[in-house]
């Protein structure tokens, strides 16, 4: 099964599987992961790792390093930048729910999965990584509900659907 799931963005378009957010393949490692502490963002115009709070850095640089440590399994590092950015958007609420998941924090969590989905109904990877703890927790029926939400909401074969139905057949999600 790990070779399949290594092998899946070979087998699906990453165009397809990036729709929903997220992305299909691991972020590459950048100086944030091999440099930075402390839930620090490296600043590539000078050379150096800095608060995610600085003004240089906008929400989409914040949200790429906050999935890049989150990744890399530095979840407590990846929610530092996370409450760098706005608290409202749907993006950041996800990945808040995913890190508080990956932290064994199934309750908080779902309470973030669901205040991204009341911002945002068609965001699809919140769906997706609620199924997946759903799957983990072994609610199959809450896991399969939200693939078909995914799926009626546009969301056939993107990241979102493919890594839910996987978690759905090995009762585990993948890391990102």
């Amino acid at each position: 099964m790990r070779a399949f799931v290594l092998a899946l963005p070979l087998l699906v378009p990453s165009t397809l599987l990036a729709a929903g957010g997220g992305g299909s393949t691991p972020p590459t490692p950048t100086e944030t992961t091999t440099q930075c502490e402390n839930g620090q963002i490296y600043d590539e115009a000078t050379k150096a790792c800095a608060d995610p709070k600085d003004a240089r850095f906008d929400d989409d640089s914040r949200y790429d390093a906050a999935r890049e440590l989150a990744y890399a399994d530095r979840h407590n590092d990846a929610r530092h930048v996370l409450a760098a950015m706005d608290q409202s958007d749907d993006r950041t609420l996800t990945y808040l729910g995913f890190t508080a998941r990956k932290m064994g924090d199934q309750a908080g969590a779902e309470r973030y999965y669901q205040a991204a989905l009341s911002a945002n109904p068609d965001n699809l990877l919140a769906r997706s990584y609620m199924g997946q703890g759903y799957a983990e927790a072994g609610d199959l029926d809450a896991a399969r509900a939200q693939l078909t939400e995914i799926r009626t909401r546009g969301g056939r074969d993107t990241w979102a659907e493919v890594s839910l139905r996987l978690a759905l057949e090995s009762g585990t999600g993948p890391s990102y």
